[in-house]
């Protein structure tokens, strides 16, 4: 085995242990499978004959369970609901483990919960053919962003690094992420940030992991297979964002990190191309790319981990997790 490589197996072995606070958007979703079949008399609709209903973890959720999977001690911070879907929150992180003592339950918010229902023939693979969005903010209230200011300012000296998983449901307010930033650089800790729709608004992070779309909608440019437009944008996230490094997520097409006073690093998907479900890969690469910071590992050995590790879980259906293990087996691959 290559010298590289064997750099990044000891980085994964430290893995095991790393304290992680993900402050974010905590998403339920609930997968209902059916069968399909005949057509509706009422409509010219299927119906579908339920069958059983599956529930995992989305947003900032799904960062927790693959930072738990991969063997580090997680502090969520967010807000949920008084609700059904809440306390199915609170309930699948507490089977994995993770303490939930930094979640605010605030009976007046609705925990987001994207329903997903899977129908197909008896014998063949459920096929998405609905899925249902319920949907609010995090109420801009003083004394709400007390509680969660003090919640992120309290894990300051018990964690490695801070995870911020923005899904635009304003758990992460940026005017509290303006006064924590220092209090985190002070303690040279990585500060990841993946922010669905206000990737500028959160300078002065360690890095930020968005994807090709997200880079397109915050330049207002429209990428394709432009390698020269793609440089460009790369180079003016890292001004305008003021990161030390942004990692591009590409899909199919791979990886590109770019880092301050450096050439652009080009990572081409691992394995093979034929996915079975992106769903979550991003919430995937963020918390791998975080945690191979905290375990000293530079912005190039951080973002080929993370193209491992995405390559593992695009395989798995849903939103998904991957273990120390799987990740060793794709290095090795």
């Amino acid at each position: 085995m290559s010298k590289e490589k064997n750099n990044l197996f000891r980085l994964v072995d430290e893995f095991s242990g790393k304290k992680i606070a993900v402050w974010g958007d905590f998403i339920l979703d609930e997968y209902i499978f059916g069968t399909t079949r005949r057509i509706s008399r009422e409509a010219p609709v299927l119906i579908i004959s339920y069958r059983n209903s599956e529930y995992s973890l989305g947003g900032a959720g799904n960062s927790v369970l693959n930072l738990r999977a991969l063997g580090a001690e997680v502090l969520p911070i967010g807000v949920i609901g008084s609700d059904p879907s809440g306390k199915k929150i609170l309930s699948i992180l507490r089977k994995k483990g993770v303490t939930t003592e930094h979640l605010i339950a605030d009976r007046k918010f609705q925990t987001p919960l994207k329903t997903r229902i899977l129908a197909g023939e008896e014998t063949a693979r459920k096929q998405q053919v609905l899925r249902i969005d319920r949907e609010e903010k995090v109420a801009d209230s003083s004394a709400l962003k007390q509680k969660i200011q003090r919640l992120v300012q309290n894990v300051q000296n018990k964690v490695n690094a801070l995870l911020v998983s923005d899904y635009d449901y304003l758990t992460v307010k940026e005017d509290i992420f303006r006064h924590i930033l220092p209090g985190f650089k002070k303690r040279g800790m990585p500060i990841a940030v993946d922010s669905r729709f206000r990737l500028l608004n959160f300078k002065g992070a360690t890095v930020s992991t968005p994807n090709e779309p997200e880079v397109e909608g915050a330049l207002h440019i429209r990428i394709d297979d432009d390698s020269q437009l793609l440089k460009k944008a790369g180079k003016e996230l890292l001004q305008r964002s003021e990161a030390a490094a942004v990692l591009i997520t590409r899909g199919s097409k791979g990886m590109v990190l770019f880092e301050k006073g450096k050439p652009p690093f080009a990572i081409p998907i691992h394995g093979t191309t034929d996915i079975v479900d992106v769903t979550g890969a991003g919430d995937t690469v963020i918390s791998v790319f975080t945690l191979a910071l905290t375990c000293g590992a530079n912005f190039k050995q951080a973002a080929q981990l993370a193209n491992f590790a995405g390559s593992v879980v695009v395989m798995k259906k849903g939103t998904a997790t991957l273990s120390a293990s799987e990740l060793k087996d794709a290095i090795s691959f």
